[in-house]
């Protein structure tokens, strides 16, 4: 079978029968034709060439372990085969050949197949477009490249060969995974064959390799690929573009790691977690192995000096954060915690004397003062293979606070000028969260001990209740809170039960808790009503809200930090009459336990919280028997994540079932059944358990408005003090009773008693009608009276007035174990010529 010469395929396509080979064969291969082209093309005649195997005619430059296999494969297949072959000429010299083999059917021959060899320079890569491929991809700065369909290389510019540090003459012919195996060949040659398949160019495909021309260092590329094709839509190949864009991913990347640090560092105001913190966002990402030194002084909670740091300071340093792409950290010489030292040629050593930060991008560990002074440590980083290393001191505000070493021993790279960029400003995250941190520790401990000291330490002593109490703070962080509780004693044996409610948290709402307890406190002691404490704290919440809205706290701007407004309970109750008189100010109502247990939230007028101002308050008088359980709480105790209210009462009604039980258990109970892991808001609870006080340590006279009664009355009170085995204090017992039955016979109208108890102290009490209080004043040598309440002042505890609605009662108390000072008739003589008095004077007119 002959082909003619002047027969052309595809008339303008890929080959031209003028310049080309054409061999006809059989299916096994074997020779059948051979036309003039071939023989300028390999150099055999006819006579040579046909009834020979066509793997002999072929003969590659680097044949296979099966050539005859192979040849078989590409004249087997039903649609044809192409692709590029480099080949031996007879005379031995190479041709890098393009081939193409075709089906062929007739009825002479039956099934037989046309083979078209040509040159690669006298192909359409070179041809016709010769020109265009040099002239403009061929000087482009772009890597450009072509291959065929069997992804083999036809063709690439000067910038792709100087990208990937392979020769041309190397490339072509050559499939990808065979020049640059470095690359992720499989993943690429898949996206070539998609758009092969699709004819759908792909745009901006990345992927990392290590390049021949760079083996050491990973690089990143983006690649777009297109679809060749010829003008009768035969697919040629594929051509790519690619751009080494190694450090516009380096930059993304390290933008990428730094979010994430900036995330994870400062999570949270403890020291020793943010410095670990740093260790943990830059390994493995940054480096191989971070160590984070701290200086002793930052840690025990004093304040760093500033500036760089003295050499001498740094024999004090601890190792506070380690982290390793090794398990363990086996580079690690000391442990978290312990003392790192270091020389003074040591790297970290120069960037914290220095004040600067230091790249070493080649680490030599077998020569330099560092290593000589250290060669432990230096033997040990070689022999885990380090570098490169950079040191970045850690400071904040001015402050130097220790410093941070980045180490690498993987085949990297070494750390760049940009990478210690990025060291430093992980650095410096981590150094304002540490600083931020010593602050916080700081500030906290001054803000615990404001408010350990705010609160009361331990209950009074006192004998009117039985009282417990639990506070927690809803601020995890700060632990302090505006909650507050107090039980303060007052005359008479009566007690003072508060409870109260700053709105916010933390120091503010503490520091003004501190001075609404002060005040109540300070109002306790005056003859005021429960409503009466209220309306003086309401003003002094305005008051303080003003100062703070107008910033004349200091000059500054505290309109953030003013008071917005508290609530407060406020009950007084006493356990001769078993009475409790209770007001509140937007505070949440006291829960009543009987001593049967039935409980009841009580009805008490609903004043507005304290701050608000414009409306009254109003108290309720209830009897309380005694063992009864008295809950005061804030809104904290009652309010969970759902806020509600009515299953926080439920709670609480549960927990307080046994009225009886000890007061602390009954505390541990309500505690524990605060839903969630810490409360939404500050608890405080006071729970007091009512006391009555008998009838045996009460006595009470009707005094008859006679001068005559004083003594009688004296007489009834040394009497009682001998049935109590009190008799040490008969003198100043006496010399009070004269004193204030006196006064009000003098001075005051209508129905005179006179009431003694015996509690935590004696206490001596006058009622009379008198709406005018007693005052001290300075009596003259000539006056006969006005010394009564100096004298009463010397011998008493305590002393003062207090208004009921019938009138008032004046009142003294005397300790049970008498004072130093123990009154007799001797020191009164002295006492009275002290104050200007004659010795007989036993009576006094103070009003």
């Amino acid at each position: 079978m002959s082909v003619p010469q002047s027969s052309r395929v595809s008339g303008d396509g890929v080959f031209d029968l003028t310049r080309t080979a054409v061999v006809v064969a059989d299916r096994a291969g074997v020779t059948q034709g051979w036309t003039e082209g071939a023989e300028r093309l390999l150099g055999y005649r006819v006579s040579e060439a046909v009834g020979r195997p066509l793997a002999d005619l072929f003969t590659g430059v680097d044949p296979g372990p099966a050539p005859d296999s192979e040849w078989r494969t590409r004249l087997a297949a039903a649609d044809g085969w192409s692709g590029l072959e480099a080949v031996r000429h007879k005379d031995g010299h190479r041709l890098d050949l393009e081939l193409r083999i075709l089906p062929v059917r007739d009825t002479e021959h039956g099934s037989a197949r046309l083979l078209l060899a040509a040159e690669m320079t006298q192909t359409p890569w070179s041809g016709a477009s010769r020109s265009f491929l040099e002239g403009i991809l061929g000087m482009s700065p772009i890597g450009v490249g072509m291959v065929n369909a069997d992804l083999r290389f036809v063709w690439l510019n000067d910038a792709l060969e100087a990208m990937g540090g392979i020769s041309r003459e190397a490339r072509l012919g050559k499939r990808l995974g065979d020049v640059q195996p470095g690359l992720a060949v499989k993943a690429i040659e898949a996206e070539m064959r998609r758009v092969l398949r699709t004819g759908l160019p792909s745009v901006g495909y990345e992927y990392l390799g290590r390049p021949q021309s760079d083996p050491q260092r990973e690089h990143a590329y983006s690649t777009s690929f297109f679809r060749l094709q010829d003008g009768a839509g035969q697919v040629l190949g594929v051509c790519y573009m690619v751009l080494d864009v190694t450090e516009s991913y380096r930059s993304r990347q390290r933008m990428a790691l730094l979010n994430r640090a900036g995330e994870r560092i400062g999570s949270s105001l403890d020291v020793w977690r943010t410095a670990q913190e740093l260790a943990d966002a830059a390994v493995p990402d940054l480096a191989d192995f971070v160590t984070v030194d701290l200086l002793d002084a930052l840690l025990s909670g004093e304040q760093p000096a500033a500036g760089p740091v003295e050499a001498s300071a740094l024999f004090s340093m601890r190792r506070a954060g380690q982290q390793s792409v090794r398990e363990g950290c086996p580079e690690a010489v000391v442990t978290v915690g312990e003392r790192a030292s270091y020389p003074p040629s040591a790297p970290v050593v120069l960037s914290l004397t220095e004040g600067n930060s230091t790249l070493l991008q080649t680490l030599d560990l077998d020569d330099g003062e560092w290593a000589a002074e250290d060669p432990v440590h230096a033997a040990q980083l070689r022999a885990l293979g380090f570098h490169s290393l950079m040191v970045v001191p850690l400071r904040a505000r001015g402050v130097f606070l220790g410093a941070a070493a980045f180490a690498r021993w993987q085949h990297t790279g070494p750390f760049q000028p940009d990478d210690l960029v990025l060291a430093e400003e992980f650095g410096t995250r981590a150094a304002m969260a540490i600083d931020n941190a010593r602050r916080y520790t700081r500030e906290h401990t001054t803000a615990l001990t404001l408010q350990h000291s705010l609160l009361p330490r331990d209950l009074p002593d006192q004998c009117a209740v039985e009282a417990a109490y639990r506070y927690l703070p809803a601020d995890s962080l700060s632990g302090v809170g505006g909650d507050w509780f107090d039980v303060i004693p007052l005359s008479g044996a009566r007690v003072a039960l508060v409870v109260g409610d700053v709105v916010g948290h933390g120091v503010h709402a503490a520091a003004t808790m501190g001075r609404l307890r002060a005040a109540v406190q300070a109002l306790a002691d005056l003859p005021l009503s429960p409503e009466e404490v209220l309306a003086h704290l309401d003003d002094m919440v305005n008051r303080v809200a003003d100062d703070a809205h107008t910033g004349t706290s200091g000059g500054a701007d505290t309109a953030g930090n003013g008071v917005v407004g508290a609530t407060c309970l406020y009950a007084v109750y006493d356990p001769v009459a078993c009475s409790c008189t209770l007001a509140r100010a937007g505070h949440p109502a006291p829960l009543l336990v009987s001593p049967t247990g039935a409980a009841e939230l009580l009805e008490l007028p609903t004043g507005p919280p304290l701050g608000l101002g414009g409306m009254p308050f109003e108290s309720v008088e209830l009897h309380l028997p005694e063992g009864s359980l008295l809950a005061l709480y804030t809104n904290g105790l009652l309010m969970g994540k759902a806020l509600d209210l009515d299953g926080g009462i439920a709670r609480l009604r549960s927990a307080l079932a046994d009225p009886q039980a000890p007061l602390e258990s009954l505390c541990d109970t309500v505690i524990d059944g605060l839903p969630g892991a810490r409360p939404v808001d500050d608890v405080a609870l006071l729970l007091a358990r009512t006391r009555a006080l008998p009838h045996t340590q009460l006595a009470t006279w009707e005094i008859p408005a006679d001068p005559s009664a004083v003594g009688e009355a004296r007489r009834a009170a040394a009497a009682r003090l001998a049935e109590w085995d009190l008799e040490e204090l008969g003198f100043s017992t006496e010399l009070i009773v004269s004193e204030l039955v006196t006064n009000a016979i003098r001075h005051a109208t209508g129905p005179i008693s006179l009431r003694m108890i015996r509690a935590r102290a004696l206490i001596c009490e006058v009622f009379d009608t008198g709406s005018t209080a007693p005052h001290l004043r300075h009596a003259r040598t000539t006056d006969e009276g006005g010394r009564g309440l100096f004298l009463i002042a010397r011998v008493a505890q305590r002393w003062g007035t207090r208004h009921t609605s019938q009138g008032k009662i004046i009142w003294a108390e005397l300790p049970l174990r008498p004072a130093p000072f123990n009154a007799t008739a001797n020191d009164f003589s002295t006492l009275a010529a002290d104050l200007g008095a004659p010795p007989a004077v036993t009576t006094a007119d103070d009003q």
